[in-house]
């Protein structure tokens, strides 16, 4: 058995890198108070997820009970901070959560060879968002998983990438061709659902399974027709007004295409600069998450400036057990959703998961 990995900071990803990029390693420059405090809102953040976790394996959205979108999105947080499934004081309760989630997969098509599963716990208005999510869970979880379980995750995933690409390729009109929308058979789309379609087919072709190049090609399209016809921030939909949550999931999505500080990334990057995500953002801790990780893959003075203010703002709103909680609508998602989106954010500089690689 492996022994436990120690708590991971800032301080010892920064010493890790150090390490790596040198025969004869210099000491890691010392912490700023900033980076103690965002290692210590991590520590209590997570804390707080696993008082949470059900019995069961889960974590809970507010209003719907059990959920793979949530259970998946606290699984990420955990590995964002470097805990792996079966390692460490958490390593069991990572286990027990993709179990669940492996548990919770829906057959659409039992046609051999053509086999396609739906990852939810149960059918909601919109139940690609908890797809969309859980793919990319699995994704960025396969390559840390061992033996029985690590052949079930590659097996499921395989099967939900197969239901994304499928439900790319049901005929929509041309504004709409491209994307994604609630429901596998929708023939709309938005920028909303495809953002995690797109981030989960990138992280499971950079594991080696099959998502066709075209099909890549064809979401990236779709996705610079939601920005601005001014050239700057993105909307919901073609034609929808830009804010800045939107114009964060535009530039990650690009960005993890590699279309990397493209005309149409640096004009939202800049629009991200003059408009930055603020706190009553109607969809603020699905904005912390995009525009943190789309900024950091842009870099220099737009990430910079993204990480201060964000940071800023969520140290100052995380509560005294170590939650964070959401207003407008993203109350009814719970305590789960927020926190495990804030450390998502506040993580991104570790780079332990695969998808905040630059």
């Amino acid at each position: 058995m492996s022994s436990p990995r120690p708590p991971v900071t800032f301080t010892a990803a920064l010493m890790a890198l150090l390490l790596a990029a040198s025969a004869s390693p210099l000491p890691a420059a010392p912490p700023t108070a900033q980076q103690k405090r965002v290692d210590d809102a991590i520590v209590r953040a997570l804390k707080s997820l696993a008082k949470d976790q059900e019995p069961s394996g889960s974590w809970r959205i507010r209003s719907y009970g059990e959920s793979t979108a949530s259970t998946s999105l606290a699984v990420m947080a955990f590995l964002a901070a470097g805990h792996v499934p079966g390692e460490g004081p958490y390593g069991k309760r990572l286990e027990r959560a993709i179990d669940w989630v492996l548990d919770h997969q829906q057959p659409i098509d039992t046609t051999r060879g053509k086999e396609t599963v739906m990852l939810v716990a149960r059918r909601s208005h919109g139940p690609m968002y908890s797809h969309g999510i859980s793919t990319l869970m699995l994704a960025e979880v396969a390559g840390m998983l061992k033996k029985d379980r690590a052949k079930r995750c590659r097996e499921t995933l395989e099967k939900a990438v197969r239901l994304i690409v499928k439900s790319q390729n049901v005929p929509k009109r041309d504004h709409h061709a491209g994307g994604w929308r609630y429901q596998a058979s929708s023939r709309d789309s938005d920028l909303s659902v495809t953002g995690w379609q797109l981030l989960a087919l990138r992280a499971a072709r950079n594991i080696g399974c099959d998502v066709p190049k075209h099909n890549i090609d064809r979401a990236v399209e779709y996705v610079k027709k939601c920005q601005s016809r001014f050239g700057s921030g993105f909307g919901y939909q073609p034609g929808g007004g830009p804010t800045a949550t939107r114009t964060g999931t535009g530039i990650l999505c690009l960005e993890v295409c590699g279309k990397h500080k493209s005309p149409e990334v640096m004009a939202a990057a800049d629009y991200l600069l003059k408009r930055p995500l603020h706190s009553r953002e109607s969809y603020f801790f699905y904005g912390v998450y995009y525009c943190s990780v789309g900024m950091f893959k842009v870099g220099g003075k737009h990430w910079t400036a993204t990480r201060d203010h964000i940071n800023r703002t969520l140290l100052a709103s995380q509560r005294s057990d170590g939650s964070w909680y959401g207003w407008g609508g993203e109350r009814r998602y719970g305590e789960t959703y927020c926190t495990a989106m804030a450390v998502l954010a506040l993580a991104v500089e570790y780079r332990y998961l695969p998808i905040y690689q630059r």
